[in-house]
């Protein structure tokens, strides 16, 4: 006895055992592909990748302030050093890794990578669901 129309119980387990994938390997799968501009990001990957680092870089950024402020107290009119320092870090350490992803990203939906750069539309195109099948960037990653 199936489940569903043309699922069958197999299906229903594949789409049960995705549900159970911890979202960070799609993190780690972004970061795996640290400088690949070629190929297609599902949205999976590309949003679990701006989340976790967006969260990545507060919560260091926020801890480090926090010892900075506790054990080495700035002087009057200072601004902490160690945040600032954090946050560039993580800026240039994301650079490529962010820009692989958003590339990928418009390669998934059939468009090219420097569609990545204009502001809004940029951001419409990674809602989008991606290019069934193959397209000229290479196989669907949901197959």
């Amino acid at each position: 006895m199936g489940y569903g129309v043309g699922g069958g119980r197999g299906c229903l387990a594949k789409r049960h055992m995705e549900f159970k994938k911890n979202p960070m390997n799609y993190f780690f799968q972004a970061l795996k592909k640290y400088a690949t501009f070629s190929g297609r990001a599902r949205r999976k990957e590309f949003w679990y990748f701006i989340l976790f680092s967006i969260v990545l870089e507060f919560v260091v950024t926020a801890l480090l302030g926090f010892f900075e402020r506790s054990f080495f107290p700035p002087e009057e009119g200072q601004n902490p050093f160690l945040p600032e320092v954090s946050m560039l870090l993580f800026t240039v350490g994301f650079f490529l890794p962010r820009w692989a992803v958003i590339w990928r990203r418009m390669h998934d939906v059939g468009k090219s990578g420097w569609f990545g750069l204009i502001p809004i539309y940029n951001l419409i195109l990674a809602c989008q669901d991606g290019n069934k099948g193959e397209n000229r960037f290479g196989p669907d990653p949901k197959a």
